[in-house]
């Protein structure tokens, strides 16, 4: 029979009633009731017995207070305790306020717990039995380290209870622990929302996890979770992060701006998603790395500032039926050897490619879309992908790009509306491609490049802006059963030295059917154009396509590449741009003045009066990092603003770009390098290398010879740049004469002050959002003034390297802190510099 036992103060609560709550517990018996009046009552409790505390008029009329200095408030040594409707205060935030010991057990009902955790300790082993805890409708407040914590082997279960405002984590699970949360209420920590650790695990329905200071759900060691219809927001790292060996299935959950990735999966860790939702990620919707594995189906990742979904070292992921939405970067990246596959997904808006594939990562696509994005499809990864039944649509640049190197196999792939080539293929690719279709794209339906052979079997390429199949030099492959509507170009174009087979293709409606250069070597086997059948070689292939020169055609040359004309750029805000670099005050000025006499010339033009010699080939002498690329490339987009040049894009190259291996190898490479620059820019960097001080029969002087004549030829649509050591490159002028007559010009670029370095510092670190400390600025200006600059130096480049070198040296240092600041996340301190006898 139960006994109820009355605590009151003096002259209330009648006779028999006990003045002090430890009183009335030392009094009762197990299953008896204690009813406390209204007041704060000063006491450490120990209920070492089934009592069940509760308050006579309801919550928050009793206050249960620690002596000043003493912890914990309350002490639960036996089973079937409980508190209801009890405020119960901690003496120090980082003490627990309510401890459970092993084997105890306690319901909490309608309370408070403040200034102190709750701390729920289990025995080590599962022969040591469980302790058992519930808190229903309670609320956790101003904990430090964290909320509540379960350790060992514990059972506990929450309901309609909120945790807030820990200085720590919200709720640690450590050892064996075990807990089931319903309606979970956690916001407003300094470190993650929820912890879990060793073999622990979790269920957690129907709750809101928010504002935490680190991850919102983080998963250690082997430690499990099941996630459902819950939310997890503002999290400031990881919305949900997994290492180690953990496990974690989510189902209708939803992850919402989260500081860093919304999803994290390290190590060995396996994710399972359903129904799930990812958006505004600092950084990528999906992460997984090292050898963990992700399985995601019927999920949205929306914005991610980084890859939506990213996939590294050995890692596999998995979605089905997915959707990707905006974005900075790629929907999809794979890199190192990771495997993704897509079944039935989506990619749309995103500013980089929809799925981009590099090193030896392996995708497989099928029945998927990818539309709006910048390119649509990149396979840069030579173990080989696939993609079948997959639709790209509306694409600023390459619908689908096979890199060099690379290998894919495409089947009933569909190309629409892209906004450069549907489909390239890059020199020495691997690509088998069966069915499909490529339409109303504003390149060519296909480019092939040099060393490639692709495999294309019943490919339909209709209405596109420019050729339907571009070979360049050099390339070949088999294109079976291929159909051509409606080109702007003709419908095959084939290059210098390409050899593809056709067989039993169709041509209709195009501009013309068949453009050759000279030495192209195709070989066509029952195709028609028109109805009319096709050969190569007889007056009917001649008058749809005349052998000749690719470089007489520009159009031809930007066929071959599948880009569009670049947008227009103001010239004042290009200058702007060039004066805004750090240092390089000759160059500058060197290049104003360019710029003047060139405006000057164009004036003349335009009035029509005769224009002055000028030749717009540049000399840029100067070690290495000291921005000449930079430049150079600023150059092609200021000769494009003045109207100068078509494109003003920039191709670089060196010596083995250019210089082939055997006699008759080098010009046609040369050439190749040359056409792709037409319009723009070819820089040509370490140029003395094309003229060795004991060249012999070296055959980069072949090289030298063939870009003069090119640069006579062309002399109105390029610009070429050659850039090297300045001592170095007086001997490369020096080594035709041709050259000194079209180089009539040489900016030197001179080494970076240590200020000057100091501020390439401080630009990478604001373009990161890092800070450099004055401490940090004085003895970084103090290292590049004692630096060696030797041929090891490189100015722009030890700068860069030295800020990288800084951000891994920072990471390592706040990996450390407990819980580090934002100001502490962001400073580059005097710490963090390299040791002086670095770079």
């Amino acid at each position: 029979m139960t006994t109820r036992h009355t605590v009151a103060p003096k002259g209330q609560g009648g006779r028999g009633a006990y003045r002090t709550i430890g009183e009335a517990i030392r009094a009762a018996s197990p299953g008896d009731l204690v009813v406390i009046a209204p007041g704060t009552w000063t006491e450490n409790l120990v209920l070492d017995r089934a009592v069940v505390l509760t308050a006579e008029h309801g919550r928050g009329s009793v206050v249960i207070a620690a002596p000043p200095g003493e912890a914990p408030t309350v002490t639960v040594d036996g089973p079937d305790c409980a508190l209801h409707n009890i405020t119960v205060w901690g003496s120090d935030a980082g003490l627990p306020a309510v401890s459970v010991s092993p084997g105890a057990g306690l319901v909490l009902e309608e309370c408070s717990v403040e200034g102190g955790r709750v701390q729920v300790k289990g025995p080590e082993d599962e022969e040591g039995g469980t302790t058992a805890v519930v808190l229903r409708r309670c609320r956790l407040e101003g904990a430090r380290l964290a909320g509540l914590h379960l350790a060992g082997g514990v059972r506990a279960r929450l309901e309609d209870t909120a945790v807030t405002g820990v200085d720590g984590t919200g709720v640690v699970l450590s050892g064996t622990a075990s807990l089931d949360a319903v309606r979970l209420r956690l916001e407003r920590t300094t470190g993650s929302g929820m912890r879990l650790r060793g073999r622990s695990r979790l269920r957690l329905t129907d709750s809101v996890l928010a504002g935490s200071g680190r991850a919102g759900l983080l998963l250690e060691d082997a430690t499990e979770a099941t996630a459902g219809e819950s939310r997890i927001e503002t999290p400031g790292a990881a919305g949900v992060h997994l290492t180690g060996s953990a496990r974690a299935e989510l189902t209708d959950c939803r992850i919402r701006g989260a500081a860093a990735s919304g999803l994290v999966v390290q190590e060995t860790a396996r994710l399972s998603a359903a129904g799930c939702s990812v958006a505004d990620a600092g950084a990528n919707g999906l992460l997984v790395t090292g050898s963990a594995e992700a399985e995601l189906a019927d999920c949205r990742i929306d914005r991610s500032t980084f890859s939506a979904v990213h996939l590294a070292g050995t890692a596999v992921g998995r979605l089905a039926d997915c959707r990707v939405r905006g974005g900075s970067e790629h929907g999809v990246h794979a890199t190192g050897e990771a495997r993704i596959e897509l079944t039935d997904c989506g990619i749309t808006d995103v500013a980089m490619t929809g799925v981009s594939v590099l090193e030896r990562a392996v995708a497989t696509l099928t029945g998927c879309r990818v539309a709006g994005t910048a390119a649509g499809i990149g396979i840069g990864s030579p173990a080989g992908s696939t993609v079948a039944d997959t639709t790209v649509t509306g694409t600023t640049e390459i619908g689908v790009q096979v890199a060099k190197g690379a290998a894919v196999s495409l089947a009933g792939i569909r190309i629409s509306g892209a906004g450069a080539a549907g489909l390239v293929v890059d020199e020495g690719a691997q690509a088998t491609v069966t069915g499909g279709r490529v339409e109303d794209c504003a390149g060519s339906g296909a480019v092939v490049w040099t060393g490639a052979r692709p495999e294309v079997t019943g490919l339909h390429i209709d209405r596109p802006g420019k050729n339907g199949v571009f070979l360049a030099e050099g390339a070949g492959g088999t294109f079976t059963s291929l159909d051509v509507t409606r080109a702007g170009f003709p419908a095959l174009h084939v290059a210098k030295g390409a050899d593809p087979v056709f067989r039993h293709c169709r041509i209709r409606d195009c501009a013309e059917a068949l453009g050759t250069d000279e030495g192209a070597e195709p070989v066509l086997e029952d195709c028609t154009a028109d109805g009319t059948p096709l050969t190569f070689g007889t007056p009917a292939a001649a008058a749809n396509g005349k052998p000749g020169a690719a470089l007489s055609s520009p159009s031809a040359a930007r066929a071959a590449d599948g880009s569009d004309e670049p947008e227009e750029e103001n010239l004042e805000d290009l200058l702007g741009e060039l004066h805004e670099l750090v240092g390089l005050d000759r160059v500058k000025q060197d290049v104003g003045s360019l710029v003047k006499l060139m405006q000057t010339v164009r004036r003349r033009e335009e009035a029509g009066l005769p224009a002055p010699p000028l030749s717009r080939h540049l000399v840029f002498a100067g070690n290495p990092g000291t921005g000449k690329t930079t430049v150079a490339r600023l150059y092609g987009r200021l000769l494009k603003a003045l109207g100068l040049l078509r494109r003003g894009h920039l191709i670089e190259v060196d010596r083995t770009a250019l210089v082939g291996e055997y006699v008759g190898h080098t010009g046609p490479k040369t050439t190749a390098a040359f056409t792709r620059a037409l319009g723009g820019v070819l820089f040509i960097d370490e140029a003395y290398s094309l003229a060795p001080a004991f060249a012999g029969n070296d055959f980069g002087t072949e090289a030298v010879a063939t870009l003069v004549k090119l640069m006579e030829d062309h002399r109105d649509d390029v610009v070429v740049i050659a850039a090297g050591y300045p001592g170095d490159m007086h001997r490369f002028i020096g080594s035709n004469p041709g050259l000194a007559s079209r180089f009539g010009r040489t900016l030197l670029f001179e080494d970076y002050e240590p200020a000057e370095l100091v501020s390439i510092v401080e630009f990478q670190a604001g373009q990161h959002r890092y800070e450099l400390t004055p401490t940090a600025r004085t003895e970084l200006f103090s290292l590049f003034e004692t630096m060696p600059r030797g041929e090891g130096f490189g100015n722009g480049r030890s700068a860069r390297q030295i800020f990288q070198e800084m951000t891994e040296r920072q990471a390592q240092r706040v990996a450390e802190l407990t819980a580090p600041t934002a100001e502490q996340l962001i400073s580059l301190e005097a710490h963090d510099l390299p040791h002086p006898a670095a770079p």
